[in-house]
């Protein structure tokens, strides 16, 4: 029982899911068709029932009328020795009129009117022998003649006395009705659910409406700038429950479309203001690490403790001039500036690169992986050099030595971009870390070597930067293999 119970329940939550995956206007119209045909079902029903009964109300009366005037004929009938043929036909008794007399368990006499007589042999004289008087008239059907509306009546002589009316003009009439109506419902349904699909368009109308601005919005780039957002849905009817839905939509619009404006804002003055203070702390921090390498220069014995500290200043000052360069080139970036438009050597790009670092990280094992044609890529060459400057320098700077990487180039793929990739045999960035691994200030330290100075804003220049190309970049890391794909347009 409690697997039929699980079943059902089964077959009632996967019927609901599919109707829940109908549209909505086919709903509606379904609904709409569905109590129809139950309305129809039940007109139909009680119609036929009705006229089935007043039709048999009619054939009783006229059995009643008919059986006392044709029981009488039939008895003397027989009482005078006449056969059947003498009273198949008698005057006043309408066409079909069954009459038989039943005397002894026998049915000593039988005929139709306008039908002729009955064989002795046949199977409804058996049928007819066998009824016992009876108050109200009843149906039977009778072998070989059909159903009849039949009456019986004690006869004067201890006989019964059998009247019968067919059943046939009432069965005709019944089923000529019911065809009527099926040709008449089935017409119905036809016409409503043509008038309710154009009904429920037009109402529905502003809901596509609402569905297609929806859809403008969802392609608008929403993540930063100035956003313009769509037209105003149209409202033709406030008061309907569709008009409050598009009045709702309208003001999420506005209220969106506020909430952007002022991100917007700030966002620009916070750009505004990283790129001026970057711009202006640009020359008091090389000031400062001159000044420190001037004294270190000009005063050869200073003592330990502060050589040491001018030392540290120098290297601080350092870190921190990277540290303004990379949020100046940020909030250019972001700022939309544009960037140089070149043809670009990928491959020419990726020697130079490794190149470089091989000469500032000597502890890792740097190799290359280039076609043997040049890769060209339309952008600004300085640009892509700082980016894959960048993913060396974070190889170098968070694997340990004897780490092996690799730097391949590949040309023109299926999806018309070609690939750029940084892959290394290190200890893997944690996966908590990954999904944010491009975000600004995010560091990698606690699952690869620490290293001081780290900021973080490297692997963000090389996201800002290859999203200005209209290009791509993911990684991919577990312990052993860490993978960083740039993907530029051909």
């Amino acid at each position: 029982m409690s697997g039929a119970g699980s079943w059902l329940a089964h077959r009632r939550s996967a019927a609901a899911a599919r109707f829940e995956r109908v549209g909505l206007r086919t709903r509606i119209v379904a609904v709409l068709v569905a109590l129809l045909l139950m309305a129809c079902a039940v007109v139909a029903l009680v119609s036929v029932v009705a006229l089935r009964r007043f039709l048999f109300d009619r054939l009783d009366q006229q059995l009643a009328a008919a059986g006392a005037r044709y029981a009488v004929s039939l008895e003397h009938a027989a009482d005078h020795d006449r056969d059947d043929s003498q009273f198949a036909s008698v005057i006043g008794q309408p066409a079909g009129t069954l009459g038989a007399r039943v005397a002894g368990g026998k049915v000593t006499a039988l005929g139709i009117v306008g039908g002729g007589t009955v064989s002795t042999s046949s199977p409804a004289r058996t049928a007819l022998a066998d009824l016992t008087p009876t108050r109200r008239p009843h149906s039977l059907t009778v072998p070989s003649l059909g159903e009849y509306r039949v009456m019986v009546t004690p006869g004067q002589d201890n006989d019964l006395l059998i009247t019968g009316l067919p059943e046939r003009s009432v069965d005709d009439t019944v089923h000529r009705l019911a065809g009527i109506e099926a040709v008449v419902f089935a017409g119905a349904l036809v016409l409503t659910a043509a008038a309710g699909v154009l009904c429920v368009r037009l109402s529905l109308r502003p809901l596509r409406r609402v569905a297609g601005t929806a859809l403008q919005v969802s392609e608008l780039p929403l993540g930063s700038g100035a956003v313009s957002l769509p037209e105003r849905v149209p409202n033709p009817a406030p008061g309907t429950e569709v008009g409050q839905v598009a009045e709702a939509f309208n003001r999420m619009l506005e209220h969106v479309e506020s909430a952007l404006t002022q991100r917007h804002i700030s966002e620009d003055r916070l750009r505004h203001f990283v790129a001026d203070a970057s711009h202006e702390l640009r020359t008091p921090v090389a000031v400062i690490g001159s000044h420190a390498e001037f004294a270190l220069r000009s005063s050869p014995g200073l003592p330990e403790e502060a050589e040491r500290a001018l030392t540290r200043i120098g290297a601080e000052a350092a870190r921190m001039g990277h540290l303004v360069d990379d949020l100046l080139m940020l909030a250019r970036l972001d700022a939309g500036r544009p960037l140089g438009r070149g043809e670009i050597d990928l491959t020419r790009l990726a020697i130079d690169a490794v190149s470089d670092a091989r000469v500032t990280a000597d502890g890792q094992r740097w190799q290359l992986d280039l076609p043997p044609e040049p890769v060209l890529v339309p952008g600004d060459g300085n640009a892509l050099h700082q980016a894959l400057a960048n993913l060396l320098i974070n190889a170098s700077t968070h694997t340990p030595a004897g780490t092996t990487v690799v730097v391949s180039v590949r040309g023109v793929g299926a999806d018309g971009t070609v690939q750029l990739q940084v892959r290394d045999d290190g200890p893997g960035i944690p996966a908590e870390v990954l999904p944010h691994v491009f975000e600004r200030f995010v560091r990698a330290d606690a699952g690869r070597s620490p290293v001081a100075g780290n900021a973080g804003l490297g692997l963000s220049i090389v996201d800002a930067i290859v999203r200005a190309h209209g290009g791509s970049v993911g990684a991919t890391s577990v312990p052993g293999q860490t993978e960083f794909t740039i993907r530029l347009p051909a």
